[in-house]
């Protein structure tokens, strides 16, 4: 214990961490061997092949210059209470067994349904990640769409979908077996009126009553770019489908003081998606799905058996009801205890000062003879080309940087090209920071 506290205190006392980076695998096998073995290391070995090998072998997601994919920047609260969590060996699945935390959690999500306006009732549960939580919601809205009509028991419904929308929501279509029908986006990768009425002006009679759900997305991971959440909520109600909003990165704005107003609409949404272990300071993993009316997911999800009548027999509020989970840790007390200790007005600030970041980042883009960017910046990702670089000149330049532990900055692709991409959600993140990761 002495030796992981030690350690833990230490880490969380880096200011930056260490940024580190992958290793290959013959690399590992050579400095770490055989860790599995009969006898055992003994816990001082172990935790020292962690601390020396293993770890620097993973990227620092909280290091100030970690600018790709979607960072992540928990708070010391939250930290230290996911160690909590762990030592208290809670079973978050159920009232029964946990309803301590349960209730805690369901405040952390309170607050998340209050920031996107909707009714009291509302209320879901934590689960590992985005790509849960949308499997989720769209599960949701099949079992809402076949039970309006028995007829539809064995027919196939179709999902509106952006042409830009997360992978994850294609590849939930792809395991619930539901059809994608995609809608365009303009040039800042927005799903707007104008592309939802065209998609749906593009479907038959019969395609348009198939239409189980539209998916609209609250801040995309690639851009930023807010979807017409108006737009999606009247073709939602035209087609009598349910409205899902992924909002898993692009949510934390809806508490900022300068970014509420992207997400207009928002309130009218059946379902919606947030994980605060992207933008909301919560450690890995945690994401919020959240529903209008979560009795209709109780209804897609709850398990039977005669093990479990001491659950289902009852009207508590269980989170193994409300996604295709059973067993279940308590993931989202960091969140809450981290809420509970600084308020909601600190997360405010922090979200704010991440946005405001992003602004004087972008204008450093634009003050640069040789950069240029390629969409305008709505929330914390900012998207710009090296005039003259091609893709191996990019993804040379990022693979240098992270070897020279300046930073984390790799390529992704707009439209086709390889262009660059930098998301900042640490309030840690200093415009000196963003200077060093801009390539010259």
């Amino acid at each position: 214990m002495d030796l992981v506290f030690r350690y833990s205190a230490e880490r969380m006392a880096m200011d930056p961490p260490s940024l580190d980076q992958a290793l290959t695998l013959p690399e590992l096998q050579h400095q770490a061997g055989q860790t599995i073995t009969p006898a055992g290391l003994g816990g001082d070995e172990a935790l020292r092949l962690f601390i020396d090998v293993l770890a620097p072998a993973c990227l620092s997601v909280d290091h100030p210059r970690y600018l790709s994919f979607v960072p992540a920047a928990p708070t010391e609260a939250a930290t230290l209470f996911d160690v909590i969590v762990s030592a208290s060996s809670i079973y978050g699945g159920s009232w029964l067994e946990g309803a301590g935390a349960v209730y805690a959690e369901n405040q952390a999500l309170r607050w998340l349904a209050d920031l996107a306006g909707l009714p009291d009732g509302a209320g879901g549960t934590f689960v590992s990640g985005g790509s849960i939580a949308n499997l989720s919601a769209l599960a949701v809205a099949r079992r809402v769409w076949r039970d309006a009509d028995p007829m539809r028991v064995e027919q196939r419904p179709s999902v509106l979908l952006s042409a830009a929308a997360h992978s994850s929501n294609a590849a939930a279509l792809d395991l619930l077996d539901l059809r994608a029908v995609m809608v365009e986006v303009d040039d800042g990768d927005r799903m707007s009126a104008a592309t939802l009425h065209a998609a749906v002006a593009a479907l038959t009679e019969e395609q348009r009553t198939n239409i189980c759900a539209v998916v609209a997305t609250a801040g995309l991971t690639n851009t930023g770019t807010v979807d017409d959440l108006v737009a999606a909520g009247d073709v939602a109600a035209e087609l009598g489908a349910w409205l899902h909003v992924d909002a898993a990165y692009g949510g934390a704005a809806l508490c900022s003081s300068t970014r509420r107003h992207l997400f207009a609409g928002i309130e009218r949404t059946d379902s919606i998606t947030i994980d605060p272990h992207k933008w909301l300071f919560s450690p890995y993993d945690c994401a919020a799905i959240i529903y209008r009316k979560p009795g209709l997911a109780r209804h897609t999800f709850t398990q039977h058996a005669g093990y479990l009548e001491a659950l289902t027999d009852t009207d508590d509020w269980s989170p193994s009801d409300f996604a295709p989970h059973l067993s279940r840790r308590a993931r989202g007390l960091p969140t809450w205890f981290s809420l509970a200790v600084y308020g909601t007005d600190a997360y405010r600030d922090a979200v704010d000062t991440t946005i405001a970041r992003t602004e004087e980042a972008t204008a450093l883009v634009r003050a640069a003879g040789h950069l240029e960017l390629v969409t305008e910046p709505e929330l914390s990702v900012i998207v710009f080309r090296r005039i003259g670089w091609e893709r191996a000149d990019y993804w040379a330049w990022s693979e240098q940087l992270l070897a020279d532990q300046i930073g984390f900055v790799v390529p992704t692709t707009f439209r086709g090209e390889t262009v660059l991409r930098i998301c900042i959600t640490n309030p840690r993140t200093t415009l000196d920071d963003v200077r060093a990761c801009l390539p010259g």
